[in-house]
């Protein structure tokens, strides 16, 4: 989710959940160590629960960047071992971490040993040509042995050679039941699954063998689905009625933000999707990719835009077409 779930879209997204945790972009050692820190780690108490996302390999530089991170106030930092682009292999970090299980135990034991909040893995079941039963229990061994608090498995593999990133998130095959093997087998041990996860329900369905999902693109293309995520899986009212509702209770944080020089379209452009398949929502995008990109823009344009979605509308029951 890089350059997608920056603060603002995690702004946006809390409005939708009040429950559902939160998680940066992923951020590199170097990038933490040497970056603009304010930029590139700022967030607003609101956005709590929230996770960093580091990437690197270096047990030092690691937990240098989770205590920086613990610091500021994240409530967890995960590292990434599932990121398949060409960026990340070149840096020894992500998807390719994966053949270096041991390594990936050193790093989490330096950050464990650096910070008080929970210290977790992002990875997939395997790489290449690994076999996924193998991989995916040698690499948790290892975790475990250095006292990672969890784990959340992209339930395929990443093929680091022959495969794009975006190939990468819907080529290899989907393998939910060996998530699922894993935490038979580690029942102790937190483990959240993520990958092809669409809806809510799908969702729910899943918690029923694992502890949680982790949903990424669907979220950020499709974010109404996340008025879901209380009453589904909590219990719980969400904090909006409807998208509708959602845009005037995010409207302060806009306001703010235009107000400190920021301009419309740093928050709405992850807004985009909010209308999908209501009349109305191309219409709501165009005007936020015209008029909305103006130096100008500012909540009156937002509202011009959603003035254009229509609100008398009701999606089918599941299972019947329109």
């Amino acid at each position: 989710m890089m350059d997608w779930t920056d603060r603002y879209c995690r702004a946006f997204h809390r409005v939708l959940s009040a429950r559902a945790r939160l998680y940066t972009e992923m951020v590199t050692t170097g990038a933490v160590l040497h970056g603009d820190r304010e930029r590139l780690l700022g967030f607003s108490a609101a956005e709590h629960p929230v996770a960093l996302q580091l990437g690197g390999s270096d047990p030092a530089a690691l937990a240098a960047s989770a205590r920086i991170g613990a610091d500021l106030g994240y409530d967890e930092i995960n590292l990434n071992v599932g990121c398949p682009s060409d960026r990340v292999q070149e840096g020894r970090f992500g998807a390719c971490l994966m053949r270096e299980p041991s390594l990936v135990g050193d790093c989490v034991a330096a950050m464990k040993a650096a910070v008080a909040v929970p210290v977790t893995v992002k990875c997939r079941i395997g790489v290449d040509d690994q076999d996924p039963e193998a991989a995916l229990d040698t690499l948790a061994a290892a975790v475990i042995a250095a006292g990672v608090d969890g784990l959340v498995v992209h339930a395929r593999k990443a093929w680091l050679k022959g495969l794009s990133p975006k190939e990468n998130r819907d080529v290899p095959p989907l393998d939910y039941g060996r998530v699922a093997r894993l935490k038979a087998a580690h029942p102790g041990l937190p483990i959240a699954i993520n990958g092809g996860i669409a809806d809510m329900a799908q969702a729910a369905t899943l918690v029923e063998q694992v502890d949680g999902v982790m949903i990424g693109r669907a979220a950020y293309t499709d974010p109404a689905i996340l008025l879901e995520v209380d009453p589904l899986l909590f219990g719980e009212p969400a904090p909006a009625a409807d998208p509708f509702a959602a845009i005037e209770l995010f409207a302060p944080t806009i306001a703010e933000g235009l107000e400190s020089g920021l301009r419309l379209h740093a928050f709405t452009r992850h807004m985009l999707g909010l209308f999908n398949g209501r009349p109305g929502a191309r219409a709501f995008r165009r005007h936020l990719a015209t008029a909305g990109m103006a130096p100008e823009a500012d909540l009156a344009t937002l509202r011009e835009a959603v003035g254009k979605v229509s609100r008398d509308w009701q999606p089918l029951p599941a299972g019947r077409a329109a």
